[in-house]
């Protein structure tokens, strides 16, 4: 197990393992999910390995790193975090919720981070598809666009499944477009009438998709 440290030769070997074959990363070592939100602004991808870091860090100019899957310990997040540091990153973590209506209050707290951020920035999750989908989709909405475009970057081409639990973000952006866009700026919706509960309560996720999601593909 890894005990949170890479002060030693042993704490890395232990780090990198656990990154590899627990958290799935030796797929991530080929697979990125990197896509562009805002040419020269705005990227998301799965969970960067240290190299990957550095290269996108030296290609793109990149400010901040935005991790969504929260402080954790697990071989990843310290790899990740270290790497940051090691290239002058501001490394800020943003935790979302994969198969739950988005909070509230993580929305707000998000929205204020987007308009203090260093940019070019780059956020991730575990895979890239959903935590980073419903941020990606933040980010256009946040800039101004229409919740039709922020529900592009919940596709399946990133791996995102609607049919899923986590359909239930594709389920707000809906929300939002039927309730108020073109009405209310998107954060006084959130603030003043957005109802998580309700939401929660009306989204039905398929059965099979979501056994395919959690079960077999071992999503976060």
């Amino acid at each position: 197990m890894f005990d949170g440290h890479l002060s030693s030769f042993s704490g890395r070997t232990r780090a990198w393992a656990d990154s590899l074959f627990v958290d799935h990363a030796v797929f991530r070592l080929v697979w990125t999910n990197f896509h562009a939100v805002i040419p020269g602004k705005v990227y998301r991808c799965n969970h960067p390995t240290p190299a990957r870091l550095r290269q996108a860090t030296r290609v793109l100019g990149l400010r901040t790193l935005v991790n969504l899957r929260g402080h954790r310990q697990c071989g990843s997040d310290a790899l990740s975090r270290q790497a940051a540091q090691d290239v002058g990153l501001i490394h800020l973590d943003m935790a979302f919720e994969s198969r739950g209506a988005p909070h509230r209050d993580r929305i707000l707290r998000f929205a204020k981070l987007y308009q203090n951020m260093v940019f070019p920035m780059l956020m991730h999750c575990k895979s890239g598809a959903d935590r980073a989908g419903l941020a990606s989709g933040l980010v256009i909405l946040l800039e101004g666009g229409t919740a039709r475009q922020a529900l592009k970057e919940l596709s399946w081409r990133f791996g995102h499944f609607s049919r899923s639990r986590t359909g239930i973000l594709d389920a707000f952006f809906l929300r939002y477009q039927a309730q108020a866009e073109g009405r209310l700026p998107f954060l006084d919706w959130v603030a003043n009438e957005y109802d998580e509960a309700q939401l929660k309560k009306d989204f039905v996720a398929g059965a099979l998709s979501s056994f395919l999601n959690d079960r077999v593909l071992l999503r976060e």
